[in-house]
């Protein structure tokens, strides 16, 4: 087991040589080309580039959603290539929250059941006690009982938030979160994003088209025909 110094300088992410290519009707396409990048624990990177670039889909792959063509890709010390399905959604559930553009709620689950629910899936007999404190620290605390169809786009976004942080994971990726927010809204929800992240000391990737946003991070990575710099 490595020490707790190791422990703390090892990257959060590490990507060496990942390339991931899918087929099509028209041939082979390839949508990340040979990625080798390293964020540090608690670091804020913001990726930034033209649509279709890969950067959404270098998510996904630093998640474990979409599996890689060839390379590999660690997570706070963890090999995923090494773990099957199961193993690799009870490592997500633990370790990595995500935040998508489209809040991605259950429309049949209170805000409360929403937030509770990756937390009962990890087996966490606080689960609702969890739900409930995480909403609070959005500012959701008096709608607990609400379903997302009550509730405002930036509400909505803060469940989704407080869904994110409650199981205190170690590494927080987020989709272009205020995509589908009119400004001042979406600075209300990222406000929160960067306290909620400096609270936990989660490392953080931002996805964003918005340059002021990008530079809220410590750093920014440019994706451009699948290959990063920065």
């Amino acid at each position: 087991m490595p020490s707790q110094t190791e422990s703390e300088s090892r990257p959060a992410v590490r990507l060496a040589d990942l390339h991931l290519t899918l087929n099509s009707a028209a041939g082979p396409v390839n949508i990340l080309r040979g990625i080798d990048l390293a964020v540090a624990r608690g670091e804020a990177t913001g990726i930034v580039g033209p649509s279709g670039s890969g950067k959404t889909t270098l998510l996904m792959v630093i998640a474990g959603l979409e599996r890689p063509t060839a390379g590999r890709v660690t997570v706070d010390g963890e090999d995923l290539d090494g773990l099957d399905e199961d193993s690799l959604a009870r490592f997500r559930r633990r370790r990595i929250g995500i935040v998508f553009q489209n809040f991605h709620l259950v429309p049949t689950m209170t805000a409360l059941e929403n937030v509770a629910l990756p937390l009962e899936f990890a087996g966490l007999d606080d689960a609702f006690d969890r739900a409930r404190a995480g909403l609070e620290s959005v500012g959701l605390g008096h709608r607990l009982t609400h379903y997302p169809g009550q509730l405002s786009g930036g509400e909505q976004q803060r469940v989704a938030l407080a869904r994110a942080f409650a199981p205190e994971p170690a590494l927080l990726l987020a989709d272009e979160p205020t995509g589908n927010l009119d400004g001042e809204t979406g600075q209300v929800v990222m406000d929160l994003l960067f306290d909620l992240r400096e609270r936990r000391d989660a490392t953080l990737m931002l996805i964003t088209h918005d340059p002021a946003l990008a530079g809220r991070c410590g750093r920014i990575v440019r994706v451009a025909d699948g290959r990063v710099s920065g």
